[in-house]
């Protein structure tokens, strides 16, 4: 639903994106891999989105696994059933970026951000573990932009800095990754806030 212009499964947006895998082959999938692996994760594109999340998420749980759900937030009430229920163990939220720059980030002019806070007050009360995460660009992130998001999403147990990779099928093109002193830089100003803050996706 976000059309983030450095969006790297831009191939996901739209609903008439074909399925690549039924529900059956993924569970059988699932099954013969019991004892092998010992979770799954719930991604996309968002999930919260499927109407039949809670369903095959059950289904998944019945064979033994646990289950990560990622999410960009903007489903409190959906976020906030799956977790009620027990039916995640833990969480991944995007936080895109500052209160006045989400929608840019987002690609949605009209995108208000505080349903992102109310999918964070969430995941904070429920109970189940989770981590916060910002994919930075050079073009929309500075650290100071870390440091108004660490004020306003602080006390997550843990927040990881993504660092952009162009996969080449971006929904808008001339994006860059921040230089390495612009990442430590953005690590430290977002330190204060959180239990752990750490860089990934770096060499």
């Amino acid at each position: 639903n976000f059309r983030c212009p450095f969006c790297h499964n831009s191939d996901l947006l739209g609903s008439d994106a074909p399925a690549a895998f039924t529900d059956e082959e993924v569970l059988d999938f699932l099954k013969k891999r019991r004892g092998i692996l010992e979770g799954a994760a719930i991604t996309g594109g968002e999930p919260t989105l499927q109407p039949d999340l809670e369903d095959f998420i059950q289904k998944v749980r019945a064979l033994g696994y646990q289950i990560k759900l990622d999410t960009n937030g903007c489903y409190p009430d959906a976020l906030e059933a799956l977790l009620a229920q027990g039916l995640v163990d833990y969480a991944a939220m995007d936080v895109k970026n500052t209160l006045e720059k989400y929608a840019q980030t987002v690609g949605i002019p009209d995108f208000d951000p505080t349903v992102i806070a109310r999918s964070a007050a969430v995941l904070a009360q429920s109970g189940v573990d989770y981590e916060l995460r910002t994919t930075v660009v050079r073009e929309l992130h500075t650290a100071a932009d870390i440091a108004a998001i660490g004020a306003w999403m602080q006390g997550a147990p843990r927040y990881f800095l993504q660092c952009f990779v162009d996969s080449g099928a971006l929904i808008s093109p001339g994006f860059h990754a921040p230089d390495r002193a612009d990442l430590e830089k953005m690590l430290q100003a977002a330190r204060p806030f959180f239990g752990e803050t750490t860089l990934r996706g770096v060499d």
